[in-house]
Protein backbone atom coordinates (compact mmCIF):
# COMPACT_ATOMS: atom_id res chain seq x y z
CA UNK A 1 0.00 0.00 0.00
CA UNK A 2 1.24 3.34 -1.19
CA UNK A 3 2.75 6.07 1.79
CA UNK A 4 2.24 9.96 0.97
CA UNK A 5 5.48 11.23 1.60
CA UNK A 6 5.11 14.74 2.92
CA UNK A 7 7.48 17.77 1.55
CA UNK A 8 10.08 19.20 3.88
CA UNK A 9 10.13 22.48 4.59
CA UNK A 10 13.16 25.13 5.23
CA UNK A 11 14.23 24.89 9.00
CA UNK A 12 15.70 27.42 10.75
CA UNK A 13 18.55 26.21 11.88
CA UNK A 14 19.26 25.82 7.92
CA UNK A 15 18.64 29.62 7.15
CA UNK A 16 21.11 30.44 9.69
CA UNK A 17 23.26 28.79 8.26
CA UNK A 18 22.59 29.84 4.66
CA UNK A 19 22.63 33.83 5.64
CA UNK A 20 25.70 33.49 8.05
CA UNK A 21 27.43 32.03 4.81
CA UNK A 22 26.49 35.02 2.61
CA UNK A 23 27.08 37.48 5.36
CA UNK A 24 30.59 36.03 5.23
CA UNK A 25 30.88 36.08 1.40
CA UNK A 26 29.65 40.25 1.42
CA UNK A 27 31.81 40.78 4.53
CA UNK A 28 35.11 39.27 2.24
CA UNK A 29 34.10 40.99 -0.90
CA UNK A 30 33.83 44.10 1.16
CA UNK A 31 37.33 43.92 2.27
CA UNK A 32 38.63 43.39 -1.12
CA UNK A 33 36.65 46.24 -2.53
CA UNK A 34 38.23 48.35 0.77
CA UNK A 35 41.76 47.07 0.48
CA UNK A 36 42.15 47.54 -3.14
CA UNK A 37 40.34 51.32 -2.72
CA UNK A 38 43.31 52.31 -0.21
CA UNK A 39 45.97 50.58 -1.50
CA UNK A 40 45.15 52.94 -5.17
CA UNK A 41 44.62 56.19 -3.51
CA UNK A 42 46.31 57.97 -0.38
CA UNK A 43 45.91 61.16 1.20
CA UNK A 44 49.32 62.67 1.32
CA UNK A 45 50.43 66.04 3.07
CA UNK A 46 51.91 68.48 0.56
CA UNK A 47 54.63 69.65 2.72
CA UNK A 48 56.03 66.54 2.92
CA UNK A 49 56.89 65.81 -0.51
CA UNK A 50 58.66 67.88 -3.75
CA UNK A 51 56.76 68.89 -6.58
CA UNK A 52 58.72 70.33 -9.78
CA UNK A 53 57.94 71.98 -13.12
CA UNK A 54 59.11 70.23 -16.29
CA UNK A 55 60.80 72.93 -18.21
CA UNK A 56 63.23 72.86 -21.57
CA UNK A 57 66.24 74.09 -21.54
CA UNK A 58 69.53 73.77 -22.26
CA UNK A 59 71.29 70.26 -21.02
CA UNK A 60 74.93 68.93 -20.67
CA UNK A 61 75.83 65.31 -19.28
CA UNK A 62 78.77 65.56 -17.13
CA UNK A 63 79.96 64.06 -13.79
CA UNK A 64 81.59 65.88 -10.71
CA UNK A 65 85.24 64.52 -9.76
CA UNK A 66 87.79 65.90 -7.76
CA UNK A 67 91.24 67.10 -9.37
CA UNK A 68 94.62 67.64 -6.89
CA UNK A 69 96.58 70.35 -8.09
CA UNK A 70 99.87 69.15 -9.14
CA UNK A 71 103.16 71.01 -11.36
CA UNK A 72 102.96 70.29 -14.68
CA UNK A 73 106.48 69.07 -14.90
CA UNK A 74 107.91 67.04 -12.10
CA UNK A 75 111.38 65.30 -11.83
CA UNK A 76 112.40 62.49 -10.10
CA UNK A 77 115.19 62.46 -8.23
CA UNK A 78 116.69 58.97 -7.70
CA UNK A 79 120.33 57.73 -6.66
CA UNK A 80 122.31 56.65 -10.24
CA UNK A 81 124.96 55.36 -7.05
CA UNK A 82 124.16 53.83 -3.89
CA UNK A 83 126.31 55.08 -1.30
CA UNK A 84 126.26 56.44 1.95
CA UNK A 85 125.04 60.50 2.55
CA UNK A 86 128.23 63.06 3.27
CA UNK A 87 127.17 66.19 2.80
CA UNK A 88 123.68 67.84 2.38
CA UNK A 89 123.89 70.53 0.99
CA UNK A 90 120.30 72.27 0.73
CA UNK A 91 116.66 71.08 2.43
CA UNK A 92 113.34 70.28 0.98
CA UNK A 93 111.39 73.62 -0.59
CA UNK A 94 114.64 75.25 -1.49
CA UNK A 95 114.56 76.65 -4.96
CA UNK A 96 117.08 75.42 -7.43
CA UNK A 97 118.85 76.10 -10.68
CA UNK A 98 119.86 74.05 -13.07
CA UNK A 99 122.96 72.22 -11.97
CA UNK A 100 122.81 73.18 -7.99
CA UNK A 101 124.44 70.79 -6.00
CA UNK A 102 121.99 69.02 -3.61
CA UNK A 103 123.27 66.08 -1.49
CA UNK A 104 126.78 64.29 -1.87
CA UNK A 105 127.15 60.59 -1.47
CA UNK A 106 130.18 58.88 -0.50
CA UNK A 107 131.09 55.31 -2.32
CA UNK A 108 134.51 54.09 -1.04
CA UNK A 109 134.70 51.23 -4.13
CA UNK A 110 133.63 53.31 -6.93
CA UNK A 111 136.38 55.71 -5.68
CA UNK A 112 138.80 52.90 -5.88
CA UNK A 113 137.63 51.75 -9.06
CA UNK A 114 138.32 55.15 -10.37
CA UNK A 115 142.06 55.50 -9.13
CA UNK A 116 142.71 52.02 -10.63
CA UNK A 117 141.25 52.84 -14.07
CA UNK A 118 143.00 56.06 -14.16
CA UNK A 119 145.95 54.08 -13.31
CA UNK A 120 145.50 51.54 -16.16
CA UNK A 121 145.33 54.15 -18.53
CA UNK A 122 148.00 55.45 -17.54
CA UNK A 123 149.80 52.63 -18.10
CA UNK A 124 148.13 51.86 -21.18
CA UNK A 125 149.19 55.53 -22.70
CA UNK A 126 152.99 55.20 -21.58
CA UNK A 127 153.15 51.66 -22.72
CA UNK A 128 151.49 52.60 -26.16
CA UNK A 129 154.27 55.68 -26.31
CA UNK A 130 157.12 52.94 -26.00
CA UNK A 131 155.66 50.21 -28.69
CA UNK A 132 155.69 53.62 -30.68
CA UNK A 133 159.09 54.44 -30.38
CA UNK A 134 159.95 50.74 -30.92
CA UNK A 135 158.53 50.15 -34.10
CA UNK A 136 159.89 53.87 -35.32
CA UNK A 137 163.46 52.74 -34.54
CA UNK A 138 162.82 49.28 -36.21
CA UNK A 139 161.37 50.96 -39.41
CA UNK A 140 164.71 53.23 -39.49
CA UNK A 141 166.34 50.12 -39.00
CA UNK A 142 164.63 48.42 -42.16
CA UNK A 143 165.16 51.61 -44.21
CA UNK A 144 168.60 51.32 -43.34
CA UNK A 145 168.72 48.12 -44.84
CA UNK A 146 166.84 48.55 -47.49
CA UNK A 147 169.36 51.55 -48.15
CA UNK A 148 172.39 49.57 -48.42
CA UNK A 149 170.23 46.88 -50.54
CA UNK A 150 169.55 49.26 -53.06
CA UNK A 151 172.83 50.61 -53.00
CA UNK A 152 174.53 46.79 -53.72
CA UNK A 153 171.81 46.21 -56.34
CA UNK A 154 172.71 49.53 -58.15
CA UNK A 155 176.57 48.10 -58.01
CA UNK A 156 175.79 45.20 -59.27
CA UNK A 157 173.58 46.55 -62.01
CA UNK A 158 176.40 48.71 -62.91
CA UNK A 159 178.69 45.87 -62.92
CA UNK A 160 176.59 43.14 -64.85
CA UNK A 161 176.02 46.00 -67.44
CA UNK A 162 179.41 47.00 -67.84
CA UNK A 163 180.61 43.27 -68.18
CA UNK A 164 177.68 42.33 -70.74
CA UNK A 165 179.11 45.59 -73.09
CA UNK A 166 182.75 44.37 -72.58
CA UNK A 167 182.19 40.34 -73.16
CA UNK A 168 180.77 42.29 -76.29
CA UNK A 169 183.52 43.50 -77.61
CA UNK A 170 185.32 40.21 -76.59
CA UNK A 171 187.03 42.82 -73.89
CA UNK A 172 186.91 39.81 -71.10
CA UNK A 173 185.80 35.97 -70.85
CA UNK A 174 182.95 34.49 -70.24
CA UNK A 175 183.51 33.48 -66.32
CA UNK A 176 183.83 37.22 -65.50
CA UNK A 177 181.06 37.99 -67.27
CA UNK A 178 179.17 35.05 -65.45
CA UNK A 179 180.36 36.05 -61.88
CA UNK A 180 178.64 39.94 -63.13
CA UNK A 181 175.83 38.32 -63.80
CA UNK A 182 175.01 36.08 -60.63
CA UNK A 183 175.47 38.99 -58.29
CA UNK A 184 173.56 41.10 -60.06
CA UNK A 185 170.48 38.24 -60.13
CA UNK A 186 171.34 38.12 -56.40
CA UNK A 187 170.94 41.75 -55.83
CA UNK A 188 168.19 41.45 -57.77
CA UNK A 189 165.99 38.79 -55.38
CA UNK A 190 167.91 40.30 -52.56
CA UNK A 191 166.08 43.98 -53.23
CA UNK A 192 162.90 42.10 -53.67
CA UNK A 193 163.12 40.58 -50.58
CA UNK A 194 164.09 43.54 -48.46
CA UNK A 195 161.18 45.54 -50.20
CA UNK A 196 158.50 42.88 -49.34
CA UNK A 197 159.63 42.23 -45.66
CA UNK A 198 159.71 46.14 -45.80
CA UNK A 199 155.93 46.76 -46.37
CA UNK A 200 154.77 43.80 -44.33
CA UNK A 201 156.67 45.37 -41.57
CA UNK A 202 155.23 48.69 -41.95
CA UNK A 203 151.78 46.96 -42.61
CA UNK A 204 152.49 45.42 -39.31
CA UNK A 205 153.56 48.12 -37.60
CA UNK A 206 150.58 50.39 -38.78
CA UNK A 207 148.15 47.38 -37.78
CA UNK A 208 149.26 47.12 -33.83
CA UNK A 209 149.89 50.75 -33.87
CA UNK A 210 145.59 50.71 -34.91
CA UNK A 211 145.11 48.35 -31.97
CA UNK A 212 146.75 50.01 -29.29
CA UNK A 213 144.95 53.23 -30.20
CA UNK A 214 141.63 51.05 -30.12
CA UNK A 215 142.41 49.82 -26.77
CA UNK A 216 143.60 53.31 -25.12
CA UNK A 217 140.34 54.81 -26.80
CA UNK A 218 138.46 52.27 -24.85
CA UNK A 219 140.37 52.27 -21.57
CA UNK A 220 139.43 56.70 -21.72
CA UNK A 221 136.10 55.73 -22.71
CA UNK A 222 135.67 53.53 -19.76
CA UNK A 223 137.34 56.35 -17.42
CA UNK A 224 135.01 58.10 -18.34
CA UNK A 225 132.40 56.35 -17.84
CA UNK A 226 134.09 55.70 -14.13
CA UNK A 227 134.21 59.26 -13.76
CA UNK A 228 130.56 60.32 -14.70
CA UNK A 229 129.40 57.46 -12.00
CA UNK A 230 131.72 58.99 -9.77
CA UNK A 231 130.25 62.42 -10.08
CA UNK A 232 126.72 61.05 -10.01
CA UNK A 233 127.64 60.43 -6.04
CA UNK A 234 126.62 64.28 -6.05
CA UNK A 235 123.27 64.88 -6.94
CA UNK A 236 122.34 68.26 -8.85
CA UNK A 237 119.49 69.22 -9.95
CA UNK A 238 118.43 68.57 -13.64
CA UNK A 239 116.14 71.84 -13.95
CA UNK A 240 115.11 74.86 -12.52
CA UNK A 241 112.60 74.60 -9.82
CA UNK A 242 111.65 73.90 -6.46
CA UNK A 243 112.81 70.67 -4.05
CA UNK A 244 110.05 68.59 -2.85
CA UNK A 245 109.76 65.40 -0.91
CA UNK A 246 113.39 64.97 0.00
CA UNK A 247 114.02 62.22 1.85
CA UNK A 248 117.63 61.92 2.70
CA UNK A 249 119.71 62.83 6.16
CA UNK A 250 123.81 63.12 6.78
CA UNK A 251 124.98 59.26 7.15
CA UNK A 252 121.87 57.30 5.57
CA UNK A 253 122.68 54.36 3.06
CA UNK A 254 121.21 54.97 0.13
CA UNK A 255 121.15 51.97 -2.47
CA UNK A 256 121.32 52.24 -6.17
CA UNK A 257 117.99 53.78 -7.41
CA UNK A 258 116.54 54.70 -4.48
CA UNK A 259 114.07 57.50 -4.09
CA UNK A 260 115.76 60.79 -2.45
CA UNK A 261 113.28 63.46 -3.89
CA UNK A 262 112.16 65.36 -6.72
CA UNK A 263 111.69 68.75 -8.48
CA UNK A 264 108.85 70.38 -9.09
CA UNK A 265 109.25 73.07 -12.09
CA UNK A 266 107.66 76.44 -12.09
CA UNK A 267 106.22 76.72 -15.64
CA UNK A 268 102.80 75.99 -14.45
CA UNK A 269 99.83 73.52 -13.25
CA UNK A 270 98.19 70.85 -14.13
CA UNK A 271 95.11 68.93 -12.25
CA UNK A 272 95.63 65.15 -11.34
CA UNK A 273 91.92 63.57 -11.76
CA UNK A 274 90.33 60.55 -10.00
CA UNK A 275 87.10 59.00 -12.44
CA UNK A 276 85.27 56.22 -11.80
CA UNK A 277 86.14 53.34 -13.53
CA UNK A 278 82.67 52.53 -15.98
CA UNK A 279 83.38 55.86 -17.06
CA UNK A 280 86.45 54.30 -19.03
CA UNK A 281 84.72 53.88 -22.25
CA UNK A 282 83.70 57.59 -22.27
CA UNK A 283 86.68 59.66 -21.39
CA UNK A 284 89.61 60.87 -24.10
CA UNK A 285 91.57 63.46 -24.60
CA UNK A 286 89.87 66.89 -25.72
CA UNK A 287 87.34 66.67 -23.06
CA UNK A 288 86.15 69.92 -21.41
CA UNK A 289 85.77 70.23 -17.72
CA UNK A 290 85.00 73.59 -15.83
CA UNK A 291 85.28 74.26 -11.91
CA UNK A 292 84.43 77.53 -9.88
CA UNK A 293 87.40 79.48 -7.61
CA UNK A 294 87.44 82.55 -5.89
CA UNK A 295 83.76 83.27 -7.80
CA UNK A 296 85.30 82.67 -11.19
CA UNK A 297 84.63 79.85 -13.46
CA UNK A 298 87.64 78.35 -15.07
CA UNK A 299 88.28 75.58 -17.84
CA UNK A 300 90.32 72.26 -17.97
CA UNK A 301 91.23 69.84 -20.69
CA UNK A 302 92.16 66.23 -20.52
CA UNK A 303 95.61 66.16 -22.02
CA UNK A 304 96.33 62.40 -21.34
CA UNK A 305 94.38 59.23 -19.86
CA UNK A 306 95.80 56.82 -17.80
CA UNK A 307 93.82 53.44 -18.28
CA UNK A 308 95.28 51.44 -15.05
CA UNK A 309 92.18 50.88 -13.11
CA UNK A 310 93.28 51.19 -8.69
CA UNK A 311 90.26 50.32 -6.99
CA UNK A 312 87.88 50.87 -9.44
CA UNK A 313 88.88 54.35 -10.52
CA UNK A 314 91.39 56.02 -13.24
CA UNK A 315 93.09 58.76 -13.32
CA UNK A 316 93.39 61.71 -16.14
CA UNK A 317 95.48 65.17 -16.57
CA UNK A 318 94.07 67.90 -17.33
CA UNK A 319 94.96 71.46 -17.74
CA UNK A 320 94.12 75.12 -17.35
CA UNK A 321 92.48 76.48 -20.44
CA UNK A 322 93.18 80.39 -20.68
CA UNK A 323 93.70 81.92 -17.65
CA UNK A 324 95.19 80.18 -14.46
CA UNK A 325 93.48 81.11 -11.02
CA UNK A 326 95.43 83.45 -9.15
CA UNK A 327 96.43 81.97 -5.69
CA UNK A 328 96.02 77.84 -6.64
CA UNK A 329 98.34 76.02 -4.94
CA UNK A 330 99.93 72.54 -5.35
CA UNK A 331 98.31 70.03 -3.47
CA UNK A 332 94.98 72.28 -3.38
CA UNK A 333 91.77 69.83 -4.50
CA UNK A 334 89.31 70.92 -7.01
CA UNK A 335 85.92 70.31 -7.83
CA UNK A 336 85.29 69.79 -11.30
CA UNK A 337 82.44 69.20 -13.43
CA UNK A 338 83.85 66.94 -16.23
CA UNK A 339 81.80 67.30 -19.31
CA UNK A 340 80.58 64.07 -21.19
CA UNK A 341 78.80 65.77 -24.32
CA UNK A 342 77.92 69.43 -25.61
CA UNK A 343 75.39 71.86 -24.69
CA UNK A 344 72.02 70.79 -25.81
CA UNK A 345 68.32 71.74 -25.75
CA UNK A 346 66.53 69.30 -23.80
CA UNK A 347 62.95 68.07 -21.85
CA UNK A 348 64.48 68.50 -18.04
CA UNK A 349 62.85 67.37 -14.71
CA UNK A 350 64.71 67.73 -11.73
CA UNK A 351 66.38 65.12 -9.71
CA UNK A 352 65.21 63.46 -7.00
CA UNK A 353 64.33 60.31 -5.18
CA UNK A 354 61.50 58.81 -6.93
CA UNK A 355 64.04 57.51 -9.34
CA UNK A 356 65.17 54.77 -6.97
CA UNK A 357 61.55 53.24 -6.96
CA UNK A 358 60.56 53.97 -10.70
CA UNK A 359 64.17 53.67 -12.24
CA UNK A 360 62.59 56.34 -14.48
CA UNK A 361 59.78 53.86 -15.83
CA UNK A 362 57.08 56.31 -14.21
CA UNK A 363 56.43 59.32 -12.25
CA UNK A 364 53.77 60.80 -10.65
CA UNK A 365 51.75 63.77 -12.47
CA UNK A 366 49.93 66.43 -10.65
CA UNK A 367 46.45 67.17 -11.99
CA UNK A 368 45.73 70.78 -13.33
CA UNK A 369 43.36 71.36 -10.50
CA UNK A 370 46.48 70.77 -8.07
CA UNK A 371 44.50 68.15 -5.93
CA UNK A 372 45.90 64.69 -6.68
CA UNK A 373 48.42 63.12 -8.67
CA UNK A 374 48.74 60.15 -10.52
CA UNK A 375 51.34 57.63 -12.30
CA UNK A 376 52.01 58.29 -16.19
CA UNK A 377 54.62 56.06 -17.89
CA UNK A 378 57.75 58.61 -18.99
CA UNK A 379 61.02 57.38 -20.49
CA UNK A 380 64.71 58.94 -19.21
CA UNK A 381 67.64 59.27 -21.49
CA UNK A 382 70.61 61.01 -20.51
CA UNK A 383 71.11 62.31 -16.81
CA UNK A 384 73.86 64.65 -14.81
CA UNK A 385 74.12 65.97 -11.28
CA UNK A 386 70.91 68.10 -11.20
CA UNK A 387 68.71 66.48 -14.05
CA UNK A 388 67.33 64.00 -15.86
CA UNK A 389 66.62 64.31 -19.98
CA UNK A 390 62.42 63.36 -20.27
CA UNK A 391 62.10 61.51 -23.55
CA UNK A 392 58.49 60.97 -23.51
CA UNK A 393 55.59 61.04 -21.48
CA UNK A 394 55.67 65.03 -20.41
CA UNK A 395 55.46 68.41 -21.89
CA UNK A 396 57.04 71.80 -20.43
CA UNK A 397 54.79 72.87 -17.34
CA UNK A 398 53.68 69.93 -16.06
CA UNK A 399 54.48 69.69 -12.43
CA UNK A 400 55.64 66.37 -10.87
CA UNK A 401 55.88 64.89 -7.97
CA UNK A 402 60.20 64.14 -7.61
CA UNK A 403 60.78 63.49 -4.01
CA UNK A 404 61.08 59.74 -2.77
CA UNK A 405 58.14 57.10 -3.31
CA UNK A 406 59.40 54.74 -0.79
CA UNK A 407 56.33 54.31 0.57
CA UNK A 408 53.68 55.17 -2.61
CA UNK A 409 54.68 51.88 -4.85
CA UNK A 410 51.62 50.25 -4.77
CA UNK A 411 49.60 53.04 -5.16
CA UNK A 412 48.01 54.61 -8.02
CA UNK A 413 46.61 58.30 -7.08
CA UNK A 414 47.78 60.65 -4.34
CA UNK A 415 45.19 63.15 -2.93
CA UNK A 416 47.06 65.96 -2.10
CA UNK A 417 46.19 67.73 1.36
CA UNK A 418 47.44 71.38 2.29
CA UNK A 419 48.42 71.62 6.10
Amino acid sequence: MDRVIQKKTWGTKRLVTIAGITAAVLFGGWMIISTASSKSKLNVDTERITVSEIKKGPFQEFIPVNGVVMPLTTIYLDAVEGGRVEEKYVEDGANLKKGDPIIKLANTDLELNLANQETAVYAAQTQMQISHNSAQQNTITKLNQMADVDNAYKEAERVYLLDKRLLDQKAIGLQEYKAAENAYAYQVRRKKLTTQILKQDTSLTKQEADQAREQYAHMKSTLELMRKKVADLTVRAPIDGQLTSMDAEVGQNKNKGEHLGQIDAQNGFKVRVDVEEHYLSRIYTGLMGDFSFANKTYKLVIKKVFTQVTSGRFQVDMQFVGEVPKGIRKGQTLQIRLSLSDETTALLVPKGGFFQQTGGNWIFKVSDDGKTAYKVDIQIGRQNPDYYEVLQGLKPGDKVVTSSYENYTDIQELVLKKP
